[in-house]
C-alpha cells in the first residue's frame, strides 16, 4: 500500500518564519529582503523607558534593547537599509536622545516614517533619519521640558532644565530644516493647549514648517530608502580587475 505523500517546508525557510515572528514579539522589528537588498524594520512604539520601568500596563520602547541593536545594524554586512516606523507619546529625554544621537550618525541609509504620532522626545527621534516622512493624520507635541517625581527648586535645577531644553533644540534644529528659534517659539506657545505651553502640528504642517521631509506613508518611504541603497552603492568603489 503506497503511503500519502507528506509536504513539508524547507527547514531553513521554517527557520526563518519563526525568527521573523519571534523579532516582531520581542523588539517589534523585522527583516525583509528586496530587490534593492535586506531592509530592517524598527518600530518605536509608545512610551520611550529610560531608566526607571514604567508600569507593566505600558507600552515600551526600551533604549537598552533599541541601542546595541542598533549598533549591530550598523555593523552588518546582510543590512541594506533602515526603516524606522514611529508612534510613540514620548518619555525619558536622555533615552531618546540617545536613541536619536545613534540613528542619526549611523552610516547605512535610514528612513523614518510618523505614524499616528511622535510627541514630545518623539520629535528628535522622527528627524534622525536621513529622510523622515509624516502621514497626514500623524501629529507631533512639541513642549518645554518635562520632569517627574521630586524637584528642587534652586537655580541649579532650572539652569539644567534650559541646556537640556538647548539640546533637544540643537538636534532639531541640526537634523531638519526647521530654526531653532522657530521650534523655540513652537515650545513655547501659550495659546495652543488649554492646560499646557507647546503646540501640537499634524503631517502637512510639519512638512511646511520644515520639521518633516515630505508628507507619504509606506510605500512612499520604501521607495525612499531604495533610492539611498542604491545611491550607495553607487559610491562604492569597485574592485578593480587583477
Amino acid at each position: 500500500m503506497t503511503e500519502p505523500t507528506k509536504t513539508t517546508e524547507p527547514e531553513n525557510e521554517t527557520n526563518e518564519s519563526k525568527d521573523t515572528a519571534q523579532g516582531i514579539l520581542d523588539f517589534g522589528s523585522a527583516m525583509t529582503a528586496t530587490s534593492c537588498g535586506n531592509i530592517y524594520c524598527l518600530t518605536i512604539i509608545g512610551q520611550i523607558e529610560g531608566h526607571m520601568a514604567a508600569s507593566s500596563n505600558t507600552k515600551t520602547t526600551k533604549y537598552e534593547h533599541v541601542l546595541p541593536l542598533l549598533a549591530k545594524l550598523e555593523e552588518s554586512e546582510e543590512i541594506a537599509g533602515v526603516l524606522f516606523l514611529l508612534n510613540t507619546v514620548g518619555g525619558d529625554v536622555e533615552a531618546g536622545l540617545a536613541i536619536a544621537e545613534l540613528i542619526a550618525s549611523m552610516t547605512k541609509p535610514t528612513v523614518s516614517i510618523v505614524l499616528g504620532g511622535s510627541h514630545s522626545i518623539g520629535v528628535p527621534l522622527a528627524v534622525a533619519a536621513r529622510r523622515s516622512f509624516a502621514v497626514p493624520s500623524a501629529a507631533m507635541t512639541i513642549h518645554p521640558v518635562r520632569m517627574s517625581g521630586t524637584v528642587i527648586a534652586a537655580p541649579q535645577t532650572y539652569q539644567y532644565f534650559q541646556r537640556l531644553q538647548e539640546r533637544i533644540v540643537s538636534f532639531v534644529s541640526g537634523h531638519s530644516r526647521i530654526s531653532g528659534a522657530h521650534f523655540q517659539e513652537l515650545m513655547l506657545k501659550t495659546d495652543e493647549m488649554a492646560a499646557d505651553v507647546g503646540s501640537v502640528i499634524y503631517g502637512e504642517e510639519a512638512v511646511r514648517l520644515g520639521l518633516i521631509d515630505e508628507v507619504g506613508g509606506l510605500s512612499d518611504g520604501l521607495a525612499c530608502l531604495c533610492r539611498q541603497i542604491e545611491e550607495r552603492k553607487a559610491e562604492k568603489p569597485q574592485p578593480k580587475d587583477e
